[in-house]
């Protein structure tokens, strides 16, 4: 059992910078594959980022691509979410959530475990 605790969200002008925390329980962090996923009322969720097990392969929505930076520190059991150059549409609840499989997943039912979310606001 993974238990997932995002913090770091809030209120930011466009342009601005956030950093996303997602703190786990477990001793099997390192053996779980971690992804951000964000939604927005009436929308179904959506992919963001995400990183194996060991660190490689992250992978990035386009839509974030050269602005966000996921890396994960296993030994604090954390995965993070650097967020530059933000934008308005950038607005949404964001979640993390863990797989027990070595490679990232851009589909949601794919992920064992979720955390409850932190809201970012993006203004304009």
């Amino acid at each position: 059992q993974v238990q997932l605790v995002e913090s770091g969200g809030g209120l930011v002008q466009a342009g601005g910078s956030l950093r996303l925390s997602c703190a786990a329980s477990g001793r099997t962090f390192n053996l779980y594959t971690m992804a951000w996923f964000r939604q927005i009322p009436g929308k179904e969720r959506e992919f963001v980022s995400g990183i194996s097990w060991g660190g490689g392969m992250p992978t990035y929505a386009d839509s974030v691509k050269g602005r966000f930076t996921i890396s994960r520190d296993n030994a604090k059991r954390t995965v993070y979410l650097q967020m530059n150059s933000l934008k308005p549409e950038d607005t949404a609840v964001y979640s993390c959530a863990a797989r027990s499989n070595a490679y990232v997943s851009m589909l949601p039912a794919e992920y064992d475990y979720w955390g409850q979310g932190t809201q970012v606001t993006v203004s304009s």
